[in-house]
């Protein structure tokens, strides 16, 4: 082992330890290492199947830095950390994604013009829903559902692309007579806003890279208050990740120009739907559900 990888420590052995390490250490590493942190938790079959070269070229990196990377890690060298994403590859299942892909190869220019743009978006939607679906715990669900129905009240924050996840929020949790706030940033009082939430209320702030630097900064300002955060973004390196009590990573294709939000607007469903069940049961006292001031559907 190289001394950097000694300095390292043990070089992880599962994929999800990885994971793990590179979100612990991932402040520690230089720009470019960084870089090469989100390439490969953004990329994980290709670091399985391609080559060291191909690999740099994709990241827009050299060779070196990616075996440096490697290394700063725990890990010999590159192909030892390879290894690490070949097993994951063969344990787990093809997914929507790589089998959307294969339709396509398949399906060749059969479908052109806009019915092309449109089945290229349902494609997309699929792969992500089937995505949310395998890799979302139920454990983080329950854990961000009861948080949420202990909160006082609901600051939702978000901009930009992410901006219509937390608006449907703010509707479909008014229909559950739950009190929340919709942090719009109108006349550039967004922190104004939030800075209104106290430790007995709960955020949830949604943002997907490139990170919405307002939203960032005014949530670390309340979670350093003691707020409680549900955070719903695409990265374990995302800088709501280290932010949030329970954190959503809801991954999507980054070369699109236009991010689906067919996979957060069903996370955000299935939280209000997942509360409703829960405020109903507590209400009751027998887990039964009832209807909560919602006579029709949300």
């Amino acid at each position: 082992m190289t001394k950097q990888a000694e300095k390292a420590g043990t070089a992880p052995v599962s994929y999800e330890d990885l994971e793990q390490v590179i979100t612990e250490r991932y402040d520690t590493l230089s720009g470019q290492l960084q870089r090469i942190a989100h390439f490969v938790i953004d990329h994980p079959n290709e670091l399985a199947l391609e080559t060291i070269t191909t690999l740099a070229q994709r990241a827009e990196v050299q060779p070196s830095s990616i075996v440096r990377f490697a290394q700063a890690l725990g890990f010999d060298g590159f192909s030892t950390m390879q290894q690490v994403f070949r097993t994951r590859l063969i344990e787990s299942s093809p997914s929507y994604r790589e089998r959307i892909k294969t339709l396509r190869t398949q399906r060749g220019a059969d479908v052109t013009g806009l019915s092309a743009i449109l089945s290229d978006f349902a494609e997309q939607g699929i792969a992500s829903l089937e995505v949310l679906r395998s890799e979302t715990s139920s454990e983080a669900l329950t854990q961000a559902v009861d948080l949420l129905s202990r909160a006082e009240e609901i600051y939702l924050v978000a901009q930009r692309r992410s901006f219509p996840v937390v608006f449907y929020l703010s509707y479909a949790l008014a229909r559950l007579e739950r009190r929340c706030h919709l942090v719009d940033g109108v006349g550039g009082l967004l922190r104004e806003q939030i800075g209104l939430a106290t430790p007995d209320d709960a955020i949830v702030a949604v943002s997907f890279r490139s990170y919405a630097p307002d939203v960032i900064a005014s949530v670390a300002e309340m979670r350093a208050k003691g707020v409680p955060v549900v955070a719903i973004t695409d990265s374990p390196l995302s800088p709501l990740a280290g932010l949030a009590e329970v954190c959503f990573e809801v991954k999507d294709n980054d070369s699109r120009a236009f991010r689906s939000l067919v996979a957060p607007m069903c996370l955000a469903q299935s939280l209000v739907v997942g509360l409703g069940h829960h405020l109903d049961a507590r209400a009751s006292g027998r887990g039964k559900r009832k209807r909560r001031g919602c006579p029709r559907p949300i």
